[in-house]
């Protein structure tokens, strides 16, 4: 009998082991999940600040065209028309 419980006590050794082990599993999957969530909302961040960014470039764009600029006339232009025909689409849609 004593071979039984020495296999039984090195059983039970080795499933407290495993479960310690998957318990430092289990907390290190946790804090990498925080990390990846958190560098979601980073990079969530990230790409908002860019295209504020980006809008304010067409902006100074546009604005530098219209005080003179050659450069950026011809989207100037374009972007004054697409103005134009959603604001007669606009009206358009009120007159009916």
């Amino acid at each position: 009998m004593s071979k039984i419980e020495e296999i039984v006590d090195a059983l039970e050794d080795k499933i407290s082991q495993v479960l310690l082990k998957m318990d430092k599993v289990n907390e290190a999957n946790t804090k990498l999940k925080q990390e990846l969530n958190k560098s979601r909302q980073e990079f969530q961040d990230q790409q908002h600040a860019i295209a504020a960014w980006e809008e304010k470039y067409e902006a100074l764009k546009i604005a530098n065209s219209m005080l003179g600029s050659d450069e950026n006339k011809r989207e100037t232009k374009l972007k004054i028309n697409t103005l134009i025909r959603e604001i007669d689409h606009c009206i358009a849609q009120l007159s009916e």
